[in-house]
């Protein structure tokens, strides 16, 4: 298999979709399949290297990665380049609002992995690129790719893909797994104070200001209220400045990246986990809160957020900034709901694993091989 993905999990503005490629590429890779990702550079970052047991060439960056790739994949036809010798069954085209456009290389070979739509997000890169970035998404991609199987990780997302004419027939859902908590933080006491955990990339669509936004109205009805953000990215030094200009700063604490051990930690010291982003495909941090009884609050309208929280049930959704600082208000108030909530989130977590998302990702790589498509949840 050849994997092809802007970022790896090592680069400092990688995620959960990087995440997701990763487990699973590693897992199949233990399962004796021959697995190559291809990828960016970033400082400080190796051209080649093997980690669990996924083979890793990098060249390019945020861009010029799609070109040297595309280079890379024609000249492997031809047995030169840096994946000579890669010989793929299958190929998964991780098209993270652009495609590696592997088809031209590989033909039926090669699928297509979409995590969400991009249609909110493109404006942030600007008036020219943005309606170039969207052409591609919407219209040439679905077009050149009519042929191929397509694969999503939410319903939502696969209801978006539909949307911009792609066949819900050659449409597969695999949802996330996810990493078993440490044991050691599962048996931390929760945070006396009341705590809210962000758990996300710091990029403009996270809109984690909505949530410093609520905290500087929470604060003066909930005592102690503190807020931990967990991750980083481009965006921190502006949500650093809007929380002083707020006069929050001082109960907000930036922990950048950190850590798997700390991450749940501080996952397990919270009361609420806010994820105010314009866009999901999935939400990995939904269940990572989850797996700590910690229910999630966050936006209807993000579109993957209904699939992994159950509306009223494991978290509450919102339409709105009002419906945000309501919800988080309720929860943090309220503590037999949240203990409710937070109980079914947790045994809601317990449906979801890698190995078990590594099987269904196989069940389609193994159709595409064969000619077939697949469909629906896997």
């Amino acid at each position: 298999m050849l994997l092809l993905c802007w970022r790896d999990t090592g680069h400092p503005q990688g995620g959960g979709s990087e995440t997701y490629l990763q487990r699973i590429g590693a897992l199949l890779a233990s399962s004796g399949v021959a697995v190559t990702l291809r990828t960016a550079r970033y400082p400080g970052s190796c051209r080649r290297e093997v980690l669990d047991g996924v083979h890793i060439s990098r060249a390019g960056g945020r861009h010029t990665v799609y070109v040297w790739a595309g280079l890379a994949m024609v000249l492997a036809r031809v047995g030169l380049g840096p994946l000579r010798g890669v010989r793929p069954d299958v190929v998964i085209d991780a098209q993270n609002g652009i495609p590696f456009l592997a088809r031209l290389a590989f033909g039926r070979r090669s699928m297509l992995l979409v995590h969400h739509c991009h249609r909110d997000q493109w404006p942030v890169a600007g008036r020219v690129m943005s309606r170039f970035g969207w052409f591609v998404e919407s219209r040439l991609s679905p077009r050149l790719h009519r042929r191929n199987q397509y694969v999503t990780v939410s319903l939502p997302s696969s209801r978006d893909l539909v949307d911009l004419g792609v066949d819900a027939s050659r449409i597969a859902v695999v949802r996330n797994g996810v990493d078993l908590a440490h044991e050691a933080s599962l048996q931390l006491a929760r945070s006396a104070a009341p705590r809210i955990v962000v758990l996300s990339r710091l990029v403009p669509h996270k809109q984690i200001e909505d949530v410093l936004d609520a905290v500087a109205e929470l604060s003066a009805v909930v005592p102690g209220l503190h807020l931990d953000v967990v991750g980083g990215g481009w965006w921190a030094d502006r949500l650093v400045s809007h929380a002083a200009a707020l006069g929050v700063g001082n109960v907000v604490t930036f922990h950048g990246h950190v850590s798997e051990g700390v991450k749940h930690e501080l996952l397990q010291q919270a009361w609420v986990h806010a994820l105010p982003s314009r866009k999901e495909g999935w939400a990995l941090a939904v269940i990572e809160a989850a797996q700590h009884a910690v229910p999630t609050v966050g936006y209807r309208s993000s579109g993957g957020l209904t699939d992994s929280v159950v509306d009223g049930v494991t978290g509450i959704l919102v339409d709105d900034r009002r419906g945000l600082v309501s919800a988080l208000r309720t929860l943090l108030t309220d503590v037999v709901l949240r203990d409710q909530l937070g109980t079914k989130a947790q045994l809601r977590a317990g449906e979801f694993s890698w190995p078990q998302t590594a099987s269904a990702m196989l069940s389609v790589v193994e159709a595409v091989r064969d000619g077939k498509f697949v469909t629906g949840v896997v």
